[in-house]
């Protein structure tokens, strides 16, 4: 299929885990679907006059209320979908790509409190590691720990 012939999302989320092994997680409420409400990674899409790094540093902040910075990129996330079920309740007819950038980050500023007003995010906060298997949660968490503990085991 040609890129003209699909919609392609592409975002940024960050992987920030603290001294204590907590990871820094945001509460998605599903939007229309609130049965899609999960703890996923702080970030979202690009805007379309922003960079990738510009709009994860923004993301963070909208959705944690922290200031990070970006420390390195870990991994890329990949998926498609025939028909986008988009959150906000519409229904798209042409398929969908979403191509993700996860980085690692930590906090220079700010303080824990979401930002984001009549949007997904209704909170953040600091989430043990140990805990996640017992917690509903999005993939990309799994897939942006994964690829920080293959870095920090390499330190």
């Amino acid at each position: 299929m040609h890129f003209t012939e699909y919609d392609t999302r592409v975002a940024g989320y960050a992987v920030i885990v603290n001294e204590a092994q907590e990871i820094l997680l945001s509460w998605f409420n599903g939007g229309h679907h609130a049965s899609h409400a999960v703890w996923t990674l702080p970030g979202g899409g690009v805007e379309f006059d922003e960079g990738i790094e510009e709009a994860t540093v923004r993301e963070v902040r909208e959705e944690t209320g922290f200031d990070a910075e970006l420390v390195r990129p870990l991994t890329t996330h990949t998926f498609t979908e025939a028909h986008r079920h988009a959150v906000y309740g519409e229904v798209t007819a042409r398929p969908f790509k979403a191509v993700r950038v996860v980085y690692e980050a930590r906090i220079i500023g700010g303080r824990l409190g979401t930002l984001e007003i009549d949007g997904t995010t209704d909170r953040a906060e600091w989430v043990a590691i140990s805990s996640l298997s017992e917690m509903r949660h999005a993939r990309i968490i799994d897939i942006g720990l994964e690829a920080w503990r293959r870095v920090h085991a390499e330190a």
